[in-house]
């Protein structure tokens, strides 16, 4: 770090702080009560609403795009000239990125819709389990062979998610239903297998267009938003009971309600914009630290707003400390490591007076938070373009 420039402090810095709002805006929302439409007041239960915000937040990355493209133009700078977040081939059919935005509008969903179930922190940790999916499946569809020390760390992270689950059902009971967070934990799991589809799918169809990554991030915002957008018209007549959601009528989602505790709500409404901003930002901060720095160094910090958020949920009592909960974040960040061959093996290598097989920072990555857009916590070593989410 000492060899960094002010201008990359500050991205590292942007990435951390905005990739840490974006989980704790969008649980902040979750936990606040507001009146909704039918005049009674209770907590907004409302993720495939929030789905659209995030993936609106994606989409101005497109908008960005399109402002920085023609403002560099107008310029006068040829392609070659063009900063690396917008550098890119303009010769594909944008409808390539569809299949990857579907994946992502699934798994955002279905991960909070888990959130509401579950701790922010646990949630965060939790999607770890990209690592193991997206390992195994660029193994089965992209013909990768992992090496000794990646299946070393897929064996870490599943040892730690392991922890973390238990850690979850051991906690306060006072706090959170353990039937619930269970049930949460599980969904963001499975969300991870659906976020490694989309990896693997990126990997395979999109990387080689090689698409400026903010324009890929801003295409898969829109296919994203605009899709969820209109499946919120039949959710809304898709009775589910009051099982997981709260919505009147016992609606799968109820977007009507939803605006209506947005309006009656600042706390809410500050939780709901602050998912957009968020993510937005940290898709900018995410690819230029790429870009800027490394690869590697997007990973390190990627581990570092996780904890964070562990930090910042028990200062403001949102759970209590777990000695459990720790642990399996170390765990995790071990298994991490590990897998993308950060700072452990590099470490001992040196110590051996060797030389690892690193991959190249200057090779492109995509790494998909989904997320938070939800960009993934635990990033695995899958080259594709750069897209948090």
């Amino acid at each position: 770090m000492a060899n960094w420039t002010i201008y990359q402090v500050f991205l590292a810095i942007l990435m951390i702080v905005t990739g840490s709002i974006n989980t704790l805006a969008t649980k902040w929302a979750d936990d606040s009560e507001s009146e909704g439409r039918d005049g009674t007041i209770r907590k907004f239960n409302h993720p495939f609403l929030q789905a659209v915000g995030m993936f609106f937040g994606e989409f101005t990355c497109l908008i960005a795009f399109k402002i920085l493209l023609f403002t560099y133009r107008r310029k006068g700078y040829s392609e070659e000239e063009m900063p690396a977040m917008i550098k890119g081939s303009r010769d594909y059919n944008p409808f390539i990125f569809l299949p990857p935005a579907l994946c992502d509008m699934t798994a955002t969903s279905t991960m909070y819709i888990g959130l509401n179930l579950t701790y922010a922190s646990s949630f965060q940790m939790l999607r770890g389990a990209l690592i193991i999916f997206t390992g195994l499946l660029s193994v089965a569809f992209l013909g990768r062979k992992l090496k000794l020390y990646e299946w070393g760390g897929i064996l870490f992270v599943i040892f730690g998610l392991t922890i973390v689950g238990v850690s979850d059902m051991l906690g306060d009971s006072s706090q959170k239903d353990k039937n619930s967070m269970i049930t949460g934990d599980l969904l963001i799991i499975l969300a991870q297998i659906i976020t490694a589809t989309q990896m693997v799918v990126e990997e395979k169809f999109v990387s080689s267009r090689n698409v400026s990554p903010l324009e890929a991030v801003g295409w898969e915002g829109f296919f994203g938003f605009s899709t969820l957008l209109i499946l919120l018209i039949p959710m809304y007549f898709i009775k589910v009971g009051h099982t997981i959601f709260t919505n009147p009528g016992d609606r799968l989602e109820d977007a009507i309600d939803g605006l209506y505790q947005i309006y009656n709500s600042w706390e809410v409404t500050t939780g709901f914009i602050g998912t957009i901003l968020s993510i937005a930002f940290f898709n900018f901060a995410g690819i230029s630290v790429t870009k800027e720095i490394s690869a590697t160094t997007r990973t390190v910090l990627d581990s570092v707003r996780t904890f964070v958020i562990w930090i910042f949920s028990l200062s403001v009592s949102w759970q209590v400390f777990s000695g459990f909960q720790l642990l399996g974040f170390l765990v995790l960040m071990v298994g991490m490591f590990l897998y993308n061959d950060v700072i452990i093996r590099p470490g001992i290598m040196k110590l051996l007076n060797r030389r690892p097989h690193v991959l190249s920072d200057s090779e492109p990555v995509f790494e998909s938070d989904p997320t938070d857009h939800l960009a993934p916590t635990f990033a695995p070593n899958v080259r594709t373009s750069d897209n948090e989410a």
